[in-house]
């Protein structure tokens, strides 16, 4: 692949046509689908006078301009016509065939109704455009299909004319959108669902209809996506200030689909995985990732929709903000604490990763192959964080105020990262220019604080050095808010402020203390770096004790229980007899006494790290000594309190809420790990299990004690849930993670279950996916047979849906912290993928960044 290939941010230029306005006329009749497009060009640059159209797997069927015909040549992904007007009409008639479509990209049928996904360059398969995101028009757009077949017909906008056409038994729906986007947010959707209408009465009064639609005899498991969309609404007028615009809200889920969700204006498209939902199928975490996406989604409305991006390379622009606008509403909503934690853990169990493998890059890239690729924990998620950190500098008033001098400056414009930091900094008159490098490095910065205390002068003195590398490259110092609380020697917070680190080196110096004090460092995550402190076993017990913060209390025991892991795997490695410090014990046995601590939050600091993210603490890791290790420290840990974890759990079983059902779902996964007495208890709770939290907890628990019960547990849910996929995908997944030497030949076997299919993206995900990214142990087997099944997988959905292929490949190539018998055996895969003769831009990219 050619360098040609490769885009750059540097190379952007404005476009030299633009379209104002786009009339579709498509037409639904199977592999004989026709899409008639009536576009109005202006030409905005008088030297060049050929139009260069997008386009990809398209059957070109007319092309008339000022509705004459006219000269155009096509090649495999452009229409290019030769003319000199200014401003003109053009015709584009294209035929296309849903129905063969399995990139799921552009117009495609799914489980028997139409669907569409555009972004980022899908509207390039529906018909001849300029498909790119700085190109603004407003949408017409009719629609025509048979009625009894596809009763709803629907699309961006408001309706402005429905019609039948009795005859042939056909009807149509016209749609218009008075809002200027970009086609990526383009959406169509026909078939026949279940409808669920509600309305929402906005801040200035007005009545706005919602709909969600849902697969026939799944109308009762939509109840929990509208109520989140209606909290939505309320809670952006609340918070932010912003009101929806259209007179109708839509929400269509469908079961093919590549992402979670597609914020397309006025219909939004969703996987039925963020829809449907009701106590009996979906678990506690299905609820709450429902609410967070159907949030995430509606706040798209104004940080995505209403301003949008320039070009690609400024995605973070509007998924960074949003994302930390979506994690603000479940915050708001429900524990801080707990939904902090859980961002902390994707940053630092995902994007650290990500941020020291091949595809390491900034939150705004620099160049890219496959636009798709960059869809990543980095844009979305560490792009949160310098969101975040941005609210921290400036405050929730002067972040308030920037948002508000963005949205009235850039209002129906696509504009990049530069043009929000500069709202925020005239807004709120803070100097960002040091700031602004988040931006453009890639890497995670490294922060080592020294610590000093002079019992004479009572000084407590913290020095704090920064440093950023990526691929051998030097970055520049970063603008860091660092966040410090100071404990004395009876715990009472002396100290709890944001520091402006700013230098390579900074001192902060601390008067008036009797005796050392403890530091609590980097709380709540205030920047997305990796600290490097030593702390001893007795601070980290005192941050867990006093810590004003409970992240940082979380943050201390994840740290306890890591080191406790380290010394075993060092121990290990000199020959020496595992053990476990008793102090580490009554550490987390105090934490299972603690009545006064939030059950979700010891839920949390009972939840181990798993051994992906103990991987991410070091620079190379002797993964058997780690499984040895990490289990031993775990099982020791359950066996010395079991008593404790017992009794909490028969005290929890009894109260009916998340938070109770997550503490004691812990305390029986903890317990199965120490004897086969707990059997009894794993069976008995999925027989009387009243929901799916309880019922998945008892399976896992099953699992976790290799219990005798397990394959009678297995099948009894199989029969129960065998007619629902979603259920299933979980089945799947438990199963991909089991950690015994037969799991690839059981995912094998599974393959061929009845409600596997590898064309159904959420049924790859949770079998095999899972198994590449969670089965850690089985997946890096020493034998290379992980690798290999992976890479059999990969080239099945090379041809199919390379753009699944290209996000399952992750684990493969992130190698550099492997041993060398591991690292040739995953590059032996790469090179196998890397010859193949039709490889995709999707997964050309990654490889080739590995090997490279």
């Amino acid at each position: 692949m050619s360098e040609a290939q490769v885009k750059h941010l540097k190379d952007y230029t404005a476009p030299t046509f633009t379209i104002n306005h786009i009339d579709l006329n498509v037409i639904l009749d199977g592999e004989n689908t026709k899409v008639v497009a009536l576009s109005k060009v202006s030409r905005r640059n008088e030297h060049q006078l050929d139009l260069i159209l997008d386009g990809e797997q398209l059957n070109l069927v007319s092309v008339k301009l000022n509705g004459k015909g006219c000269e155009y040549r096509q090649t495999d992904s452009q229409l290019v016509i030769a003319t000199s007007e200014s401003e003109f009409e053009l015709e584009i008639t294209t035929a296309l065939n849903p129905e063969a479509n399995t990139s799921l990209e552009g117009l495609y049928m799914s489980d028997g109704a139409y669907c569409t996904q555009c972004e980022a360059e899908g509207f390039r398969r529906i018909t001849y455009f300029l498909d790119r995101p700085d190109v603004l028009a407003t949408y017409t757009v009719r629609i025509e299909a048979d009625k009894a077949e596809f009763p709803f017909l629907l699309s961006n906008g408001n309706v402005i004319e429905r019609g039948e056409m009795p005859r042939s038994g056909r009807h149509f729906v016209r749609w218009q959108d008075p809002f200027p986007k970009p086609s990526y947010l383009f959406a169509l959707v026909a078939g026949d669902f279940d409808l669920l209408e509600d309305h929402f009465i906005t801040m200035s009064g007005r009545n706005v209809t919602l709909q969600v639609f849902v697969d026939k005899g799944n109308l009762h498991k939509a109840d929990h996506a509208m109520i989140s969309l209606k909290k939505s609404m309320k809670w952006d007028e609340e918070r932010f200030g912003l009101e929806y615009d259209l007179d109708i809200y839509m929400i269509v889920a469908v079961d093919f689909f590549n992402m979670g969700a597609m914020e397309n204006k006025g219909l939004n498209v969703f996987n039925t995985k963020y829809v449907l939902a009701d106590k009996a199928s979906a678990t506690d975490e299905d609820y709450h990732g429902i609410e967070s996406v159907v949030g995430h989604e509606y706040f798209h409305n104004w940080t995505g929709n209403r301003v949008t991006c320039r070009d690609w390379f400024q995605l973070s622009l509007k998924e960074g903000l949003t994302v930390f606008r979506d994690q603000e509403f479940s915050s708001d909503l429900g524990s801080r604490a707990v939904n902090r934690i859980h961002a902390i853990k994707v940053m630092k169990n995902q994007q650290f990763a990500e941020d020291s493998g091949p595809m390491s890059h900034p939150i705004r890239p620099e160049s890219v192959i496959e636009m798709n690729n960059f869809y990543t924990v980095t844009v979305y998620n560490k792009g949160a964080e310098v969101i975040r950190m941005m609210h921290t500098i400036l405050g929730e008033a002067a972040f308030q105020a920037g948002m508000k001098c963005y949205f009235e400056r850039h209002d129906g414009q696509a504009v990049t990262c530069d043009d929000f930091v500069n709202a925020m900094a005239e807004a709120s008159g803070k100097d960002l220019q040091q700031f602004r490098r988040w931006y453009s490095q890639a890497g995670t910065p490294v922060v080592i604080v020294e610590d000093d205390f002079n019992p004479e002068s009572g000084q407590y003195t913290l020095t704090i050095k920064q440093s950023v590398e990526s691929h051998g490259v030097k970055g520049q110092t970063l603008h860091i808010p660092f966040s410090i609380e100071i404990l004395n020697a009876e715990g009472a917070s002396v100290i709890n402020k944001v520091f402006d680190v700013k230098k390579a080196t900074q001192q902060f110096t601390f008067d008036g203390f009797a005796a050392k004090p403890v530091a609590s460092l980097l709380q709540d995550f205030s920047a997305p770096v990796k600290l490097q402190y030593e702390f001893s076993f007795d601070q980290l017990v005192h941050i867990m004790r006093f810590a004003s913060s409970e992240v940082a209390r979380w943050e201390a025991s994840v740290q306890l229980f890591s080191q406790s892991v380290w010394e075993n795997v060092a121990q290990l490695s000199a020959k020496e007899v595992m053990s476990v410090d008793p102090r580490v014990v009554e550490a987390f046995r105090g934490v299972i006494l603690d009545a006064g601590l939030d059950q979700a939050l010891v839920s949390e600091i009972l939840s181990f790290p798993a051994a992906s993210a103990l991987i991410e603490q070091v620079s190379s890791v002797d993964l058997d000594g780690l499984q040895m290790a990490r289990e031993f420290v775990i099982e020791e840990i359950a066996s010395a309190t079991q008593d404790e974890l017992l009794a909490r759990y028969r005290e929890l079983t009894v109260i009916d809420n998340p938070s109770a059902r997550a503490f004691k779902n812990v305390a029986l996964s903890l317990l199965s790990t120490v004897s086969q007495e707990y059997e009894t208890l794993v069976v008995e709770q999925f027989n009387c299990s009243t929901n799916m939290t309880d019922s998945l907890a008892a399976l896992k628990a099953a699992m976790t004690g290799q219990f005798d019960c397990l394959s009678k547990l297995l099948a009894d849910f199989e029969a129960t849930w065998h007619t629902t996929p979603l259920v299933m995908d979980k089945w799947f997944t438990l199963q991909a993670l089991s950690n015994t030497d037969d799991v690839i030949d059981s995912i094998k076997h599974l393959t061929h279950h009845n409600s596997f299919s590898f064309s159904n993206p959420n049924r790859v995900r949770s079998l095999i996916g899972a198994f590449a990214a969670g089965n850690t142990y089985q997946f890096h087997r020493k034998d290379g047979s992980g690798y290999a099944y992976l890479t059999q997988i990969l080239i099945k959905l090379n041809k199919s849906n390379p753009q699944v292929a290209s996000r399952m490949i992750t684990p493969l190539i992130q190698f550099a912290k492997f041993d060398h018998a591991r690292q040739d055996l995953m590059k032996q895969s790469l090179a196998t993928l890397q010859n193949l003769p039709d490889l995709s831009k999707d997964l050309y990219e990654k490889v080739n960044k590995a090997l490279n």
